[in-house]
């Protein structure tokens, strides 16, 4: 377990503060960016890695879509294609997914 900074995992202050008003509590990334029970804080509140698991693109489903801050898997799909240059959706890439919650 560490202390690492949010935008190790975070990868903007948009997304920061989407998890920090509690919008996103999940993010799948390419690469594994932190551990299970690694804390980060956001605005002095302290957030915790829950959960660390390899996943595929095809292992997504709405529940994830809308614990990344999407509405649906649909639209999920569309805003990875905004925010990637050269991002094309495949079910086989794999993705890890970063789960935390708030550290009372």
């Amino acid at each position: 377990m560490a202390h690492i900074d949010a935008s190790e995992l975070l990868p903007n202050g948009h997304v920061q503060q989407l998890a920090a008003s509690g919008d996103v509590t999940q993010l799948h990334r390419g690469h594994q960016y932190a551990d299970e029970g690694d804390t980060f804080e956001i605005d002095g509140r302290t957030f915790e890695v829950t959960d660390v698991t390899r996943r595929t693109l095809g292992d997504l489903t709405d529940e994830d879509a809308q614990r990344e801050g999407s509405e649906d898997l649909d639209a999920y799909r569309k805003q990875l294609n905004r925010v990637h240059d050269e991002f094309e959706w495949d079910d086989d890439s794999e993705v890890v997914r970063h789960r935390f919650e708030p550290r009372e």
